[in-house]
């Protein structure tokens, strides 16, 4: 299984909850879910990733099991990866929604 549709479901309730209108997006091996057209999170293999922004990022590497996002073998500056995201609380998914809210809707839409 490329990612846990489980979590999936949970962390596109917790951008419902808050008022985003997320539509899954099949990316790199897993869903990423888009908000007015911009990635804001998703989920591949045993990780999760969140588009985070620039001005919250060295916060955002704080938190528990966040680590920089590597893609393409170069650190995503304002993206971290969350291992083990399946044993994460609805709470904890649920600051990692708003989290990555709170830049998303900084964005254009597109």
């Amino acid at each position: 299984m490329a990612f846990d549709p489980d979590l999936a479901d949970r962390m596109e309730a917790q951008l419902r909850a808050l008022g985003a209108e997320p539509i899954r997006k099949s990316m790199f091996g897993g869903i990423a879910f888009m908000v007015k057209g911009n990635m804001s999170y998703g989920t591949s293999r045993e990780e999760m990733h969140v588009r985070v922004g620039p001005d919250v990022y060295e916060a955002a590497l704080a938190m528990d099991n966040a680590s920089p996002m590597v893609f393409t073998g170069r650190p995503m500056k304002g993206w971290v990866t969350v291992s083990d995201p399946s044993d994460l609380t609805d709470a904890e998914i649920a600051g990692w929604a708003k989290c990555t809210l709170d830049f998303v809707r900084t964005l254009p839409a597109k």
